[in-house]
Protein backbone atom coordinates (compact mmCIF):
# COMPACT_ATOMS: atom_id res chain seq x y z
CA UNK A 1 0.00 0.00 0.00
CA UNK A 2 2.85 2.37 0.94
CA UNK A 3 4.59 1.52 -2.33
CA UNK A 4 1.43 2.39 -4.31
CA UNK A 5 0.99 5.66 -2.40
CA UNK A 6 4.59 6.71 -2.99
CA UNK A 7 4.35 5.95 -6.71
CA UNK A 8 1.19 8.03 -7.29
CA UNK A 9 3.03 11.39 -7.57
CA UNK A 10 5.35 9.93 -10.20
CA UNK A 11 2.36 8.61 -12.16
CA UNK A 12 0.70 12.03 -12.09
CA UNK A 13 3.93 13.78 -13.12
CA UNK A 14 4.24 11.23 -15.92
CA UNK A 15 0.65 11.78 -17.09
CA UNK A 16 0.96 15.58 -17.14
CA UNK A 17 4.34 15.39 -18.87
CA UNK A 18 2.91 13.05 -21.49
CA UNK A 19 -0.05 15.40 -22.06
CA UNK A 20 2.27 18.39 -22.61
CA UNK A 21 4.54 16.23 -24.76
CA UNK A 22 1.65 15.29 -27.07
CA UNK A 23 0.31 18.86 -27.29
CA UNK A 24 3.71 20.34 -28.15
CA UNK A 25 4.69 17.64 -30.63
CA UNK A 26 1.35 17.15 -32.40
CA UNK A 27 2.10 19.94 -34.95
CA UNK A 28 5.54 18.41 -35.57
CA UNK A 29 4.04 14.99 -36.24
CA UNK A 30 1.44 16.54 -38.52
CA UNK A 31 3.99 18.65 -40.40
CA UNK A 32 6.86 16.20 -40.69
CA UNK A 33 6.39 12.62 -39.53
CA UNK A 34 3.18 11.40 -37.96
CA UNK A 35 4.80 8.03 -37.18
CA UNK A 36 7.64 9.45 -35.08
CA UNK A 37 5.79 8.95 -31.81
CA UNK A 38 8.97 8.23 -29.86
CA UNK A 39 9.96 11.90 -29.84
CA UNK A 40 10.18 13.80 -26.58
CA UNK A 41 9.55 17.53 -26.14
CA UNK A 42 12.18 18.87 -23.75
CA UNK A 43 9.97 21.76 -22.72
CA UNK A 44 7.23 19.40 -21.50
CA UNK A 45 9.50 17.58 -19.05
CA UNK A 46 11.32 20.73 -17.97
CA UNK A 47 7.95 22.27 -17.08
CA UNK A 48 6.97 19.19 -15.06
CA UNK A 49 10.29 19.16 -13.19
CA UNK A 50 10.17 22.90 -12.42
CA UNK A 51 6.58 22.83 -11.18
CA UNK A 52 7.19 19.72 -9.09
CA UNK A 53 9.86 21.62 -7.12
CA UNK A 54 7.96 24.90 -6.78
CA UNK A 55 5.98 25.70 -3.62
CA UNK A 56 2.23 26.11 -4.09
CA UNK A 57 0.55 29.48 -3.84
CA UNK A 58 -0.04 32.66 -5.83
CA UNK A 59 3.21 32.50 -7.81
CA UNK A 60 2.61 28.88 -8.69
CA UNK A 61 -0.74 29.80 -10.25
CA UNK A 62 0.87 32.71 -12.12
CA UNK A 63 3.55 30.37 -13.47
CA UNK A 64 0.89 27.83 -14.50
CA UNK A 65 -0.99 30.56 -16.35
CA UNK A 66 2.22 31.63 -18.13
CA UNK A 67 2.93 28.02 -19.11
CA UNK A 68 -0.60 27.68 -20.51
CA UNK A 69 -0.18 30.82 -22.62
CA UNK A 70 3.22 29.78 -24.00
CA UNK A 71 2.30 26.14 -24.67
CA UNK A 72 -1.05 27.02 -26.28
CA UNK A 73 0.49 29.81 -28.34
CA UNK A 74 3.42 27.67 -29.53
CA UNK A 75 1.13 24.74 -30.36
CA UNK A 76 -1.30 26.99 -32.22
CA UNK A 77 1.53 28.48 -34.27
CA UNK A 78 2.91 25.01 -34.94
CA UNK A 79 -0.49 23.81 -36.12
CA UNK A 80 -0.85 26.93 -38.27
CA UNK A 81 2.56 26.25 -39.77
CA UNK A 82 1.52 22.70 -40.69
CA UNK A 83 -1.72 23.93 -42.27
CA UNK A 84 -0.03 26.76 -44.17
CA UNK A 85 2.54 24.31 -45.53
CA UNK A 86 -0.23 21.95 -46.64
CA UNK A 87 -2.09 24.80 -48.33
CA UNK A 88 0.70 27.02 -49.68
CA UNK A 89 3.89 24.92 -49.56
CA UNK A 90 5.67 27.39 -47.27
CA UNK A 91 6.07 28.16 -43.57
CA UNK A 92 3.73 30.31 -41.53
CA UNK A 93 4.85 33.92 -41.10
CA UNK A 94 2.79 35.51 -38.35
CA UNK A 95 3.91 38.99 -39.34
CA UNK A 96 2.51 38.54 -42.84
CA UNK A 97 -0.22 35.95 -42.45
CA UNK A 98 -2.33 37.29 -39.57
CA UNK A 99 -3.94 39.93 -41.84
CA UNK A 100 -5.03 37.09 -44.14
CA UNK A 101 -7.35 35.55 -41.54
CA UNK A 102 -10.23 37.54 -43.00
CA UNK A 103 -9.52 36.00 -46.42
CA UNK A 104 -9.46 32.53 -44.83
CA UNK A 105 -12.88 33.18 -43.30
CA UNK A 106 -14.19 34.42 -46.65
CA UNK A 107 -12.95 31.18 -48.22
CA UNK A 108 -14.83 29.18 -45.57
CA UNK A 109 -17.97 31.18 -46.31
CA UNK A 110 -17.58 30.56 -50.04
CA UNK A 111 -17.08 26.84 -49.59
CA UNK A 112 -19.36 26.02 -46.65
CA UNK A 113 -21.79 28.93 -46.44
CA UNK A 114 -21.93 31.59 -43.70
CA UNK A 115 -23.64 29.41 -41.07
CA UNK A 116 -21.14 26.57 -41.30
CA UNK A 117 -18.23 29.03 -41.55
CA UNK A 118 -19.26 30.64 -38.25
CA UNK A 119 -19.86 27.24 -36.64
CA UNK A 120 -16.42 26.01 -37.68
CA UNK A 121 -14.80 29.21 -36.41
CA UNK A 122 -16.69 28.98 -33.11
CA UNK A 123 -15.76 25.32 -32.72
CA UNK A 124 -12.09 26.16 -33.29
CA UNK A 125 -12.27 28.93 -30.68
CA UNK A 126 -13.97 26.67 -28.13
CA UNK A 127 -11.40 23.95 -28.79
CA UNK A 128 -8.58 26.44 -28.17
CA UNK A 129 -10.19 27.64 -24.93
CA UNK A 130 -10.80 24.05 -23.85
CA UNK A 131 -7.16 23.18 -24.54
CA UNK A 132 -5.94 26.06 -22.39
CA UNK A 133 -8.30 25.25 -19.52
CA UNK A 134 -7.36 21.56 -19.69
CA UNK A 135 -3.64 22.33 -19.50
CA UNK A 136 -4.18 24.74 -16.59
CA UNK A 137 -6.19 22.22 -14.55
CA UNK A 138 -3.64 19.50 -15.26
CA UNK A 139 -0.82 21.73 -14.01
CA UNK A 140 -2.74 22.67 -10.86
CA UNK A 141 -3.22 18.97 -10.11
CA UNK A 142 0.52 18.29 -10.12
CA UNK A 143 1.72 17.04 -6.71
CA UNK A 144 4.65 18.91 -5.24
CA UNK A 145 7.85 16.99 -4.56
CA UNK A 146 8.02 16.17 -0.89
CA UNK A 147 11.31 17.39 0.65
CA UNK A 148 11.40 14.20 2.70
CA UNK A 149 11.42 12.01 -0.40
CA UNK A 150 15.11 11.82 -1.27
CA UNK A 151 14.83 9.41 -4.26
CA UNK A 152 11.99 11.48 -5.72
CA UNK A 153 13.92 14.71 -5.31
CA UNK A 154 17.00 13.27 -6.97
CA UNK A 155 14.91 12.00 -9.86
CA UNK A 156 13.13 15.32 -10.38
CA UNK A 157 16.38 17.24 -10.03
CA UNK A 158 18.19 15.04 -12.53
CA UNK A 159 15.27 15.34 -14.97
CA UNK A 160 15.28 19.12 -14.74
CA UNK A 161 19.07 19.35 -15.06
CA UNK A 162 19.13 17.02 -18.07
CA UNK A 163 16.38 19.01 -19.79
CA UNK A 164 18.17 22.31 -19.15
CA UNK A 165 21.42 20.91 -20.52
CA UNK A 166 19.84 19.45 -23.65
CA UNK A 167 17.85 22.65 -24.18
CA UNK A 168 21.02 24.74 -23.93
CA UNK A 169 22.75 22.51 -26.44
CA UNK A 170 19.75 22.64 -28.78
CA UNK A 171 19.69 26.43 -28.71
CA UNK A 172 23.39 26.34 -29.66
CA UNK A 173 22.53 24.19 -32.67
CA UNK A 174 23.51 20.82 -31.21
CA UNK A 175 20.83 18.15 -31.11
CA UNK A 176 22.46 15.49 -28.98
CA UNK A 177 19.66 12.92 -28.96
CA UNK A 178 17.84 11.89 -32.13
CA UNK A 179 14.35 11.72 -30.66
CA UNK A 180 14.56 14.73 -28.38
CA UNK A 181 13.10 17.97 -29.76
CA UNK A 182 12.45 21.51 -28.60
CA UNK A 183 9.22 22.26 -30.51
CA UNK A 184 8.06 25.30 -28.53
CA UNK A 185 11.49 26.92 -28.54
CA UNK A 186 12.03 26.18 -32.24
CA UNK A 187 8.61 27.55 -33.18
CA UNK A 188 8.91 30.79 -31.23
CA UNK A 189 12.51 31.41 -32.30
CA UNK A 190 11.64 30.77 -35.94
CA UNK A 191 8.79 33.27 -35.83
CA UNK A 192 11.12 35.81 -34.21
CA UNK A 193 13.66 35.26 -36.99
CA UNK A 194 10.86 35.63 -39.54
CA UNK A 195 10.02 39.08 -38.14
CA UNK A 196 13.66 40.16 -38.44
CA UNK A 197 14.01 38.71 -41.94
CA UNK A 198 10.72 40.26 -43.05
CA UNK A 199 11.77 43.69 -41.84
CA UNK A 200 15.07 43.28 -43.66
CA UNK A 201 13.26 42.24 -46.84
CA UNK A 202 10.92 45.21 -46.47
CA UNK A 203 13.88 47.58 -46.15
CA UNK A 204 15.74 46.07 -49.10
CA UNK A 205 12.67 46.05 -51.35
CA UNK A 206 11.81 49.65 -50.43
CA UNK A 207 15.39 50.67 -51.27
CA UNK A 208 15.22 48.84 -54.59
CA UNK A 209 12.02 50.70 -55.44
CA UNK A 210 13.79 54.00 -54.74
CA UNK A 211 17.09 53.17 -56.41
CA UNK A 212 15.67 51.21 -59.34
CA UNK A 213 12.08 52.40 -59.71
CA UNK A 214 11.79 50.84 -63.15
CA UNK A 215 10.93 52.58 -66.33
CA UNK A 216 7.63 53.17 -67.99
CA UNK A 217 8.01 51.72 -71.47
CA UNK A 218 5.55 51.99 -74.31
CA UNK A 219 5.48 49.05 -76.71
CA UNK A 220 5.06 50.35 -80.25
CA UNK A 221 5.25 46.79 -81.55
CA UNK A 222 1.78 46.24 -80.06
CA UNK A 223 0.31 49.73 -80.40
CA UNK A 224 -2.63 48.62 -82.54
CA UNK A 225 -3.06 45.14 -81.03
CA UNK A 226 -5.36 43.89 -78.31
CA UNK A 227 -3.30 42.15 -75.61
CA UNK A 228 -4.99 39.84 -73.12
CA UNK A 229 -3.36 38.06 -70.19
CA UNK A 230 -5.60 35.29 -68.83
CA UNK A 231 -4.69 33.66 -65.51
CA UNK A 232 -6.12 30.18 -64.91
CA UNK A 233 -6.54 29.40 -61.22
CA UNK A 234 -4.32 26.61 -59.78
CA UNK A 235 -3.00 25.57 -63.21
CA UNK A 236 0.48 24.26 -62.44
CA UNK A 237 3.00 22.26 -64.45
CA UNK A 238 2.29 19.33 -62.15
CA UNK A 239 -1.07 19.06 -63.92
CA UNK A 240 0.86 18.11 -67.07
CA UNK A 241 3.55 16.04 -65.35
CA UNK A 242 1.67 13.89 -62.82
CA UNK A 243 0.17 10.98 -64.75
CA UNK A 244 -3.10 11.16 -62.80
CA UNK A 245 -3.73 14.69 -64.03
CA UNK A 246 -1.88 14.49 -67.34
CA UNK A 247 -4.15 11.73 -68.65
CA UNK A 248 -6.99 14.29 -68.42
CA UNK A 249 -5.22 17.50 -69.44
CA UNK A 250 -2.68 16.50 -72.07
CA UNK A 251 -5.29 15.06 -74.49
CA UNK A 252 -7.36 18.20 -73.96
CA UNK A 253 -4.43 20.45 -74.81
CA UNK A 254 -3.62 18.44 -77.93
CA UNK A 255 -7.27 18.60 -78.98
CA UNK A 256 -7.34 22.38 -78.59
CA UNK A 257 -3.97 22.74 -80.32
CA UNK A 258 -5.42 21.06 -83.41
CA UNK A 259 -8.61 23.17 -83.30
CA UNK A 260 -6.62 26.38 -82.96
CA UNK A 261 -4.43 25.43 -85.90
CA UNK A 262 -7.55 24.86 -88.00
CA UNK A 263 -8.73 28.33 -86.97
CA UNK A 264 -5.42 29.82 -88.10
CA UNK A 265 -4.14 30.52 -84.57
CA UNK A 266 -0.52 29.65 -83.75
CA UNK A 267 0.41 28.67 -80.19
CA UNK A 268 3.69 28.30 -78.34
CA UNK A 269 4.08 27.04 -74.78
CA UNK A 270 6.61 27.36 -71.99
CA UNK A 271 6.74 27.51 -68.22
CA UNK A 272 7.43 30.12 -65.56
CA UNK A 273 8.11 29.82 -61.84
CA UNK A 274 5.27 31.26 -59.76
CA UNK A 275 6.06 33.15 -56.54
CA UNK A 276 3.38 31.28 -54.56
CA UNK A 277 1.70 27.89 -54.30
CA UNK A 278 -1.83 26.97 -53.35
CA UNK A 279 -3.24 30.48 -53.03
CA UNK A 280 -2.74 34.26 -52.90
CA UNK A 281 -3.15 34.54 -56.66
CA UNK A 282 -2.85 38.32 -56.48
CA UNK A 283 0.86 37.96 -55.68
CA UNK A 284 1.39 36.04 -58.94
CA UNK A 285 -0.59 38.68 -60.84
CA UNK A 286 1.55 41.41 -59.30
CA UNK A 287 4.76 39.55 -60.16
CA UNK A 288 3.79 39.14 -63.83
CA UNK A 289 2.55 42.71 -64.21
CA UNK A 290 5.36 44.47 -62.35
CA UNK A 291 8.42 42.51 -63.41
CA UNK A 292 9.37 42.19 -59.71
CA UNK A 293 9.32 39.10 -57.51
CA UNK A 294 6.34 39.57 -55.18
CA UNK A 295 5.99 36.54 -52.93
CA UNK A 296 4.34 38.01 -49.83
CA UNK A 297 1.70 40.51 -48.81
CA UNK A 298 4.17 43.07 -47.50
CA UNK A 299 5.99 43.38 -50.82
CA UNK A 300 2.62 43.57 -52.54
CA UNK A 301 1.59 46.55 -50.42
CA UNK A 302 4.96 48.25 -50.93
CA UNK A 303 4.68 47.78 -54.69
CA UNK A 304 1.18 49.22 -54.90
CA UNK A 305 2.08 52.13 -52.62
CA UNK A 306 5.03 53.01 -54.86
CA UNK A 307 5.17 54.68 -58.26
CA UNK A 308 6.82 51.64 -59.81
CA UNK A 309 5.26 51.09 -63.26
CA UNK A 310 3.70 47.84 -64.42
CA UNK A 311 2.42 46.42 -67.69
CA UNK A 312 -0.79 48.33 -67.01
CA UNK A 313 1.17 51.58 -67.24
CA UNK A 314 3.20 50.33 -70.20
CA UNK A 315 0.13 49.56 -72.25
CA UNK A 316 -1.56 52.75 -71.12
CA UNK A 317 1.44 54.63 -72.50
CA UNK A 318 1.13 52.62 -75.73
CA UNK A 319 -2.42 53.90 -76.19
CA UNK A 320 -4.38 50.94 -74.86
CA UNK A 321 -7.50 51.07 -72.74
CA UNK A 322 -6.66 48.93 -69.70
CA UNK A 323 -9.19 46.55 -68.13
CA UNK A 324 -9.18 44.23 -65.14
CA UNK A 325 -11.75 41.43 -65.31
CA UNK A 326 -11.78 39.90 -61.84
CA UNK A 327 -14.93 37.86 -61.05
CA UNK A 328 -13.51 36.71 -57.70
CA UNK A 329 -13.58 40.26 -56.32
CA UNK A 330 -16.83 40.83 -54.42
CA UNK A 331 -15.85 43.87 -52.34
CA UNK A 332 -14.14 47.21 -52.86
CA UNK A 333 -10.78 46.63 -54.55
CA UNK A 334 -8.48 49.63 -54.03
CA UNK A 335 -5.58 47.58 -55.38
CA UNK A 336 -7.10 47.79 -58.86
CA UNK A 337 -7.11 51.57 -58.62
CA UNK A 338 -3.50 51.49 -57.41
CA UNK A 339 -2.56 49.55 -60.55
CA UNK A 340 -4.22 52.29 -62.59
CA UNK A 341 -6.65 50.20 -64.64
CA UNK A 342 -9.01 52.36 -66.67
CA UNK A 343 -11.92 50.00 -65.99
CA UNK A 344 -12.41 47.33 -63.34
CA UNK A 345 -15.04 44.63 -63.90
CA UNK A 346 -15.62 42.55 -60.79
CA UNK A 347 -18.35 40.23 -59.55
CA UNK A 348 -20.64 43.18 -58.87
CA UNK A 349 -20.68 44.64 -62.40
CA UNK A 350 -20.21 41.70 -64.75
CA UNK A 351 -24.01 41.41 -65.02
CA UNK A 352 -24.08 37.74 -64.07
CA UNK A 353 -27.60 36.55 -63.18
CA UNK A 354 -26.80 32.87 -62.64
CA UNK A 355 -25.97 31.05 -59.39
CA UNK A 356 -22.74 31.17 -57.46
CA UNK A 357 -21.09 27.73 -57.47
CA UNK A 358 -19.70 27.44 -53.94
CA UNK A 359 -16.67 29.79 -53.83
CA UNK A 360 -16.83 30.44 -57.59
CA UNK A 361 -18.96 33.52 -58.27
CA UNK A 362 -19.50 32.69 -61.95
CA UNK A 363 -18.26 30.09 -64.45
CA UNK A 364 -15.24 30.90 -66.61
CA UNK A 365 -17.30 30.39 -69.76
CA UNK A 366 -19.61 33.21 -68.73
CA UNK A 367 -16.68 35.50 -67.85
CA UNK A 368 -15.00 35.07 -71.24
CA UNK A 369 -18.25 35.22 -73.18
CA UNK A 370 -19.32 38.42 -71.42
CA UNK A 371 -15.92 39.95 -72.06
CA UNK A 372 -16.02 39.11 -75.76
CA UNK A 373 -19.68 39.95 -76.30
CA UNK A 374 -20.06 43.03 -74.09
CA UNK A 375 -16.83 44.50 -72.74
CA UNK A 376 -14.51 44.22 -75.72
CA UNK A 377 -16.84 45.94 -78.22
CA UNK A 378 -17.20 48.99 -75.95
CA UNK A 379 -13.76 50.30 -76.84
CA UNK A 380 -12.70 51.44 -80.29
CA UNK A 381 -8.94 51.48 -79.74
CA UNK A 382 -6.65 48.65 -78.61
CA UNK A 383 -7.31 46.97 -75.26
CA UNK A 384 -5.02 45.52 -72.63
CA UNK A 385 -6.94 43.22 -70.29
CA UNK A 386 -5.98 41.09 -67.32
CA UNK A 387 -8.61 38.36 -66.90
CA UNK A 388 -8.54 36.12 -63.81
CA UNK A 389 -10.51 32.89 -64.31
CA UNK A 390 -11.69 31.14 -61.15
CA UNK A 391 -13.63 27.95 -62.00
CA UNK A 392 -10.60 25.83 -61.10
CA UNK A 393 -10.44 27.28 -57.58
CA UNK A 394 -11.04 24.94 -54.64
CA UNK A 395 -13.34 23.29 -53.60
CA UNK A 396 -13.56 22.01 -57.23
CA UNK A 397 -17.21 21.14 -57.12
CA UNK A 398 -19.45 21.15 -59.09
CA UNK A 399 -17.69 20.33 -62.35
CA UNK A 400 -19.41 22.07 -65.25
CA UNK A 401 -19.42 20.96 -68.88
CA UNK A 402 -18.46 23.50 -71.50
CA UNK A 403 -21.56 24.62 -73.41
CA UNK A 404 -21.03 24.08 -77.14
CA UNK A 405 -23.44 26.86 -78.08
CA UNK A 406 -21.96 30.01 -76.56
CA UNK A 407 -24.91 32.00 -77.88
CA UNK A 408 -27.10 30.40 -75.19
CA UNK A 409 -25.03 31.73 -72.30
CA UNK A 410 -26.70 35.13 -72.13
CA UNK A 411 -26.81 36.54 -68.59
CA UNK A 412 -25.77 33.20 -67.06
CA UNK A 413 -29.14 31.94 -65.89
CA UNK A 414 -28.56 28.85 -67.99
CA UNK A 415 -26.12 27.69 -65.29
CA UNK A 416 -28.95 27.35 -62.72
CA UNK A 417 -29.14 23.62 -63.46
CA UNK A 418 -25.69 23.18 -61.85
CA UNK A 419 -26.42 25.24 -58.73
CA UNK A 420 -26.94 22.09 -56.64
CA UNK A 421 -25.11 19.62 -58.88
CA UNK A 422 -22.18 17.52 -57.78
CA UNK A 423 -20.99 16.64 -54.30
CA UNK A 424 -21.11 19.15 -51.47
CA UNK A 425 -17.60 20.36 -50.54
CA UNK A 426 -17.80 18.93 -47.02
CA UNK A 427 -18.57 15.50 -48.49
CA UNK A 428 -16.04 15.64 -51.33
CA UNK A 429 -13.17 16.69 -49.10
CA UNK A 430 -13.48 13.62 -46.92
CA UNK A 431 -11.84 11.65 -49.74
CA UNK A 432 -8.44 13.03 -50.88
CA UNK A 433 -8.52 10.83 -53.98
CA UNK A 434 -11.83 12.33 -55.10
CA UNK A 435 -10.52 15.83 -54.39
CA UNK A 436 -7.57 15.25 -56.73
CA UNK A 437 -9.88 13.84 -59.39
CA UNK A 438 -12.09 16.92 -59.19
CA UNK A 439 -9.02 19.18 -59.31
CA UNK A 440 -8.00 17.66 -62.65
CA UNK A 441 -11.51 17.97 -64.05
CA UNK A 442 -11.89 21.60 -62.98
CA UNK A 443 -8.57 22.62 -64.55
CA UNK A 444 -9.58 20.69 -67.67
CA UNK A 445 -12.77 22.75 -67.80
CA UNK A 446 -10.89 26.05 -67.40
CA UNK A 447 -8.24 25.21 -70.00
CA UNK A 448 -10.87 23.88 -72.43
CA UNK A 449 -12.99 27.02 -72.08
CA UNK A 450 -10.07 29.43 -72.41
CA UNK A 451 -8.57 27.82 -75.52
CA UNK A 452 -11.94 27.24 -77.17
CA UNK A 453 -12.72 30.93 -76.61
CA UNK A 454 -9.34 31.79 -78.15
CA UNK A 455 -10.35 30.17 -81.43
CA UNK A 456 -12.86 32.96 -81.99
CA UNK A 457 -11.30 35.77 -79.96
CA UNK A 458 -7.75 35.74 -81.36
CA UNK A 459 -7.71 37.59 -84.66
CA UNK A 460 -4.99 39.39 -86.60
CA UNK A 461 -5.03 42.21 -84.05
CA UNK A 462 -4.75 40.10 -80.91
CA UNK A 463 -1.95 38.68 -78.77
CA UNK A 464 -3.15 36.32 -76.04
CA UNK A 465 -1.20 34.98 -73.06
CA UNK A 466 -2.82 32.15 -71.04
CA UNK A 467 -0.97 30.99 -67.93
CA UNK A 468 -1.50 29.44 -64.54
CA UNK A 469 -1.40 31.76 -61.57
CA UNK A 470 0.23 29.19 -59.28
CA UNK A 471 0.36 25.41 -58.73
CA UNK A 472 -2.25 23.90 -56.40
CA UNK A 473 -1.59 23.18 -52.75
CA UNK A 474 0.85 20.42 -51.70
CA UNK A 475 -2.24 18.42 -50.73
CA UNK A 476 -2.78 18.01 -54.48
CA UNK A 477 0.77 18.00 -55.81
CA UNK A 478 2.81 16.55 -52.96
CA UNK A 479 5.70 18.29 -51.25
CA UNK A 480 8.26 17.60 -53.98
CA UNK A 481 6.37 19.25 -56.84
CA UNK A 482 7.85 22.48 -58.13
CA UNK A 483 6.28 25.90 -58.43
CA UNK A 484 6.18 26.18 -62.22
CA UNK A 485 3.07 27.02 -64.23
CA UNK A 486 2.34 26.48 -67.95
CA UNK A 487 2.27 29.51 -70.24
CA UNK A 488 0.60 29.52 -73.66
CA UNK A 489 1.01 32.46 -76.05
CA UNK A 490 -1.31 32.68 -79.07
CA UNK A 491 -1.42 34.78 -82.21
CA UNK A 492 -2.42 34.47 -85.84
CA UNK A 493 1.04 35.86 -86.73
CA UNK A 494 3.85 33.36 -85.92
CA UNK A 495 6.40 36.20 -86.12
CA UNK A 496 4.76 37.79 -83.09
CA UNK A 497 5.55 34.64 -81.10
CA UNK A 498 9.11 34.24 -82.30
CA UNK A 499 10.79 36.44 -79.61
CA UNK A 500 9.55 34.09 -76.86
CA UNK A 501 11.17 31.01 -78.41
CA UNK A 502 14.54 32.13 -77.05
CA UNK A 503 13.16 31.84 -73.51
CA UNK A 504 12.35 28.13 -73.54
CA UNK A 505 9.03 28.20 -75.38
CA UNK A 506 8.22 25.59 -78.00
CA UNK A 507 5.61 25.14 -80.70
CA UNK A 508 2.33 23.60 -79.60
CA UNK A 509 0.31 23.26 -76.41
CA UNK A 510 2.64 21.10 -74.30
CA UNK A 511 5.58 22.98 -72.73
CA UNK A 512 8.91 21.38 -71.98
CA UNK A 513 9.55 20.50 -68.35
CA UNK A 514 12.43 22.70 -67.23
CA UNK A 515 14.46 21.97 -64.11
CA UNK A 516 14.92 25.67 -63.42
CA UNK A 517 12.24 27.68 -65.24
CA UNK A 518 12.49 31.48 -65.38
CA UNK A 519 10.53 33.45 -62.81
CA UNK A 520 7.14 34.92 -63.61
CA UNK A 521 8.69 38.36 -63.09
CA UNK A 522 10.49 37.93 -66.43
CA UNK A 523 7.27 38.24 -68.45
CA UNK A 524 7.15 42.04 -68.41
CA UNK A 525 10.81 42.29 -69.42
CA UNK A 526 10.24 39.88 -72.30
CA UNK A 527 7.41 42.10 -73.53
CA UNK A 528 9.75 45.10 -73.40
CA UNK A 529 12.47 43.27 -75.31
CA UNK A 530 10.08 41.91 -77.94
CA UNK A 531 7.84 44.92 -78.55
CA UNK A 532 9.55 47.97 -77.02
CA UNK A 533 11.19 50.84 -78.92
CA UNK A 534 14.52 49.02 -79.20
CA UNK A 535 13.03 45.81 -80.63
CA UNK A 536 13.85 45.06 -84.24
CA UNK A 537 10.83 45.19 -86.50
Amino acid sequence: MNSLTSSLPFLRWLCVGTLLNVILLAPVWLRFDALSLRDLALEAWLIVAALALMPRGKWYRILCTSVVVVVTFASLIGLGDALVHEAFGRSLNLYLDLPLLESVFDLLVGNLGPVWAWLVSLAALLLLIGLGVGIYLALLSLPRYSPGSVPGGITIGLLGAACLYLLAEATAGQRLLTHVRTPAWDTLMFQGEQVIDTHRTKRDFALSLQEMPGTLQAMPGLESKDVFIIFIESYGMTALQDKHYAEVLVPRLREREASLAEAGVSMISGSLEAPVRGGQSWLAHATALSGRWIDNQLLYRLLLDSDSPTLVDDFGATGHTTLAVVPAITRAWPEGEAYGFDHIHDATNLNYAGPALNWVTMPDQYTLDHFQRTLRPRHEGPIFAQIALISSHAPWTPILPMLDDWGRIGDGRIFERWATAGEAPEALWQDPGRVREHYALSVDYAVNVALRWAEDAVDDNTLLVVLGDHPPAPLITGDVAGGAVPVHILSTDPARLEPFMAHGFRQGAIPDSLEDPPGMDRLRHWFHDAFGPSAER
